[in-house]
């Protein structure tokens, strides 16, 4: 028996975003055009460098006590920013909590932006 593509779109929204489901979805997630797994690649990706930027940022700051740091550190807040839907996704995952569909959409909507934020950090801290 073939379910309608409603039910079968909740049934699919309740799976974890970065576990597969075969969705109907033309061009891959959301309007990303990536497909599932390339999505879950490229989130991993966004999550791992955004936490390094942090890091590193805390590391830079600790360690030099005379450097005016206000932009990075603006920076730097800011990408935290963009990125709490990814970072709250993670943490509720790595907890083994439940992810509500709207957690999982503004993941999709942001993890791009997240990622441009990082990289922002990124050239300052080259500076």
């Amino acid at each position: 028996m073939k379910l309608p593509y409603f039910l079968g779109l909740f049934i699919c929204m309740q799976a974890v975003l970065l576990q597969g489901c075969s969705l109907p979805f033309v061009g891959g997630v959301g309007d990303t055009g990536l497909s599932k797994e390339e999505f879950a690649h490229y989130v991993e990706e966004v999550f791992r460098f955004q936490n390094r930027m942090t890091s590193e940022v805390m590391m830079l700051t600790a360690s030099d006590d005379d450097s005016d740091f206000s932009a990075l550190l603006k920076s730097e807040q800011h990408m935290q920013q963009v990125c709490a839907p990814l970072n709250e996704y993670v943490s509720r995952d790595i907890d083994g909590l439940g992810t509500s569909l709207i957690l999982r959409r503004k993941v999709v909507k942001t993890t791009l932006d997240c990622d441009h934020a990082a990289h922002e950090v990124e050239v300052l801290l080259k500076r």
